[in-house]
């Protein structure tokens, strides 16, 4: 290895990012300053005023921005922008927390789904990062979604756009892709993949996911593809589904599968197999 040509490359693509990405620590510190203003309840500070969060949050917020080559009119017009759709967040997150608290019977109070459900973390990190997304922030709001998926292993795009009382219910290798549409009263359950059919660069700025509408339950392991598939209100999609076309409101999609069952007593001569 040339190791002097290896740090010319190095530094060559440090330059090159320079004013294209914000600095990570930074970014993480806002999205943490956030959502302990939104829900105090989730930060180790025994108390802190208002005002002043809200005064650091949009000072953060406009050097993250000039850091990306936003001028500071720029800046301060996005930041004041994204920083009056706090109360529509937190209005959503409210009802986003008790859809959670209504759908779970192992749930003892809407302050314990906001403190320990890793899928309200992650919704709460998607209603943030949305709002930067439809601010046509770039990577920002990215940086923010993969910080949830990191913590909790749900992937939300936060281009998707979700209505109220969306509730994710374990949470665990969730994905939903950034063109997907979801309804109101949504319930979906771990494993779940919103995806696309194709996944070719061209496809880019194009409906690729899909749409799912109003009080519909997606339990675990189904996967839905495609722009074009919608899963109409009042569904119920079963486990392990697989779903490339639409199904009709108020249909009920299962996967019928086969369990294999033999016994293996020594008491017994021959082999008995069960099928259920």
């Amino acid at each position: 290895m040339n190791k002097d040509s290896f740090l010319k490359q190095i530094g060559q693509f440090r330059a090159n990012a320079k004013g294209k990405v914000p600095k990570i620590k930074q970014s993480y510190g806002l999205l943490k300053r956030i959502t302990e203003l939104l829900f105090p309840i989730l930060s180790k500070r025994d108390a802190f005023d208002i005002p002043e969060e809200f005064e650091f949050i949009s000072k953060q917020t406009e050097l993250l921005l000039v850091s990306i080559n936003f001028n500071k009119e720029e800046a301060e017009s996005i930041c004041n922008k994204f920083i009056n759709e706090f109360e529509n967040i937190y209005k959503l997150l409210l009802k986003d927390a008790e859809a959670i608290y209504n759908g779970d019977p192992a749930a003892e109070s809407i302050e314990e789904v906001i403190v320990s459900y890793p899928g309200f973390y992650a919704i709460c990190v998607y209603r943030i990062s949305h709002e930067l997304y439809k601010l046509n922030i770039p990577i920002l709001p990215r940086l923010f979604s993969e910080y949830a998926h990191k913590k909790t292993g749900i992937d939300i795009h936060a281009g998707a756009k979700i209505e109220e009382s969306f509730c994710i219910d374990h949470g665990t290798g969730i994905v939903i892709g950034e063109t997907t549409i979801i309804g109101k009263h949504v319930k979906i359950y771990q494993g779940v993949t919103l995806g696309a059919l194709s996944v070719t660069k061209d496809k880019a700025g194009k409906k690729r996911h899909p749409s799912i509408e109003n009080n519909v339950t997606i339990y675990a392991g189904s996967t839905i593809l495609g722009g074009k598939t919608t899963i109409g209100a009042n569904s119920i999609i079963g486990g392990n589904a697989w779903l490339t076309e639409s199904v009709e409101p108020y249909s009920v999609v299962l996967n019928k599968s086969e369990v294999y069952v033999k016994n293996k007593n020594p008491e017994y001569e021959s082999v008995i197999d069960f099928v259920i």
